[in-house]
Parts: C-alpha cells; sequence; structure tokens
C-alpha cells in the first residue's frame, strides 16, 4: 500500500520490508515499526494518513502474533542485534564491491537500503556515533556512483575527498563539517530522521540472493543454494586475548546494571553473528562481554 504525500518520508523503509517479507520477516516487521512511529509523528491527524497508520497498526500486529515465538520479536535486544546485524553486513557488501572498484546498480541498492536499515534502528533508542557515520556515508555513497554512472562517469572507490558541507547539504542535513570524508567520517550534527530520496529509477533495481552477503562473501549464489542466510568464505580468525582464556573476576570489580545490559547486548550481537555462520564477529563480541564482567572496563 502507497503511503500518503504526506507520509512520502517512510515510502522507501514500506517498500524495504514488502522486499524482505519472504527473505527476513524480522526485518520487514521492524521497518513497519518504524515507518509506523514516523509516521504518527509526521502526521497523524489527517483523515487519509489516519486510515493508512491504522492499517499498518492491523498489519504490525498481525506479524507479531505470527512471529510470536521469534526471539528477535519478543526480546528487544536480540531484534537490535539482528537489525543491526543485518544493516552491516549490506554495508559491508556494497563496501566491498566499491573499494574493488565493482560499481553496479545492486551495489547502489545495497548502499541505500543499508541506511534505511540505520533509520530502522533507532525504534531501539539513539544510534551509536558509528552507525550514524555509517548511515551517513552509505547515503552519500549511493546517490553519488548512481550520479556517475549516469553521467558516464568512473566513480572514485572508497571514501574519496569531499567537504562536509557539501555532503550535508546533499542530504539536506544538520552538521557541517569542515573536515574530509574517511573511512568513518568525523560527525558534528546528527542525520535528521527520515532518509533523503534515493536517485531516480532506483526502485526498479533488484537485489539477488546473496547480495546482502558479508564482505567476503561471493554475490552470486547457485540457484539451488539456501538464500536464507549468506553464505561465509574462509576469513582470517580474530586474535583471542589469551588473559580472558581463564577469566575470572578481579577481586574488587562492582558491576553496575548498565553493565550487565552491555553485556548481555555482547552476547546477543554474538548469537545473532551465529545464526550467520560469522565466527570473527561473535568471538569478538564474546571476548567484549568477558572483559566487561572480569575487569568491568570495556
Amino acid at each position: 500500500m502507497a503511503a500518503p504525500a504526506q507520509l512520502k518520508a517512510i515510502q522507501h523503509h514500506l517498500r524495504t520490508a514488502q522486499e524482505h517479507e519472504k527473505r527476513d520477516p524480522v526485518v520487514a516487521y521492524y521497518c513497519r515499526l518504524y515507518a509506523m512511529q514516523t509516521g504518527m509523528k509526521l502526521d497523524s491527524k489527517t483523515p487519509e494518513c489516519r486510515k493508512f497508520l491504522v492499517k499498518l497498526m492491523d498489519q504490525l500486529e498481525s506479524m507479531k502474533k505470527e512471529l510470536s515465538d521469534n526471539d528477535s520479536i519478543s526480546q528487544e535486544l536480540v531484534g537490535n542485534a539482528h537489525i543491526e546485524n543485518y544493516a552491516l553486513k549490506m554495508f559491508l557488501y556494497a563496501d566491498n564491491e566499491d573499494r574493488s572498484e565493482r560499481f553496479h546498480k545492486n551495489m547502489i541498492k545495497s548502499f541505500y537500503t543499508a541506511s534505511l536499515l540505520f533509520d530502522v534502528l533507532t525504534v531501539f533508542g539513539e544510534l551509536s556515533d558509528e552507525n550514524v557515520q555509517h548511515r551517513k556515508y552509505a547515503r552519500w555513497k549511493a546517490t553519488y556512483i548512481h550520479n556517475c554512472m549516469k553521467n558516464g562517469e568512473t566513480p572514485q572507490a572508497g571514501p574519496i575527498g569531499m567537504e562536509g558541507e557539501m555532503y550535508d547539504d546533499e542530504f539536506g542535513m544538520e552538521g557541517g563539517a569542515s573536515s574530509q570524508v574517511q573511512p568513518q567520517p568525523s560527525v558534528h550534527g546528527k542525520d535528521q530522521g527520515p532518509g533523503s530520496a534515493p536517485p531516480s529509477g532506483f526502485n526498479n533495481i533488484q537485489i539477488p540472493p546473496g547480495a546482502h552477503a558479508p564482505a567476503n562473501t561471493p554475490a552470486e549464489i547457485p540457484p539451488h543454494a539456501d538464500h536464507s542466510k549468506p553464505v561465509p568464505a574462509p576469513r582470517a580468525m580474530p586474535a583471542v586475548d589469551p588473559s580472558l582464556l581463564n577469566a575470572n573476576q578481579e577481586g574488587d570489580v562492582r558491576l553496575t546494571p548498565e553493565d550487565f545490559t552491555r553485556a548481555q547486548k555482547y552476547c546477543k550481537y554474538a548469537g545473532s553473528a551465529l545464526q550467520y555462520e560469522d565466527v570473527g564477529t561473535a568471538v569478538q563480541n564474546l571476548q567484549k562481554a568477558l572483559k566487561l564482567l572480569t575487569t568491568g572496563k570495556e
């Protein structure tokens, strides 16, 4: 269902939900939840908007019942980890294609859709600085590469130098950082809610199964393969901190409720990574949890 003109800002989040209806219902659910929450703030009084949002609420209730046995729906921390993990995998796939100078429409769409999913993460609370940076970079890259290809120009791979004012003006954001964009650009102002419109013709782009895989996963997956998860390629394992192998809590460590929440979050991230057979990310997050629990420090 198309959103009324007043709710145009959430249309692409709803389209992303539709695209993931079968591929990943958890992503579809949280995209719609974000769209509903944002739509309520944009216009909940105009009759057509009210009618649209009520239908969206009914759809969310129906999905919540269908997915009631899914931890990513019933437990917020697990849901947060699921969406963040998925957004980062899309971002890493597109970033790897970009840095390898493989410019194509599916990579552009992966960048832009990743930026939409970073929007969706705000249903769980304020974005981390790192994810704010990922969102801005992904959104800018999608438009930059699209415009280059449309104009018959060869895009520059990776985080090319670009004035922050130009970057912010491109998307109508606050800020105005004067430094050049780096792999994790310095952000002096936060994005303001729903993303700007994607390049023209963007919605006609189809992403094949496997295009959302991690950076070292082939984008092309054979027709007979299981498309429910990315197929991991062999990767270098992160070094394990030897001091954590026989970890015991240090004598005078007093953990706060916030410490326990953070440790639980790292464990959920590890569990989510293992759903994608991403051992490296799982090990890194488990090490963070162990260090926090044994030393009280991150």
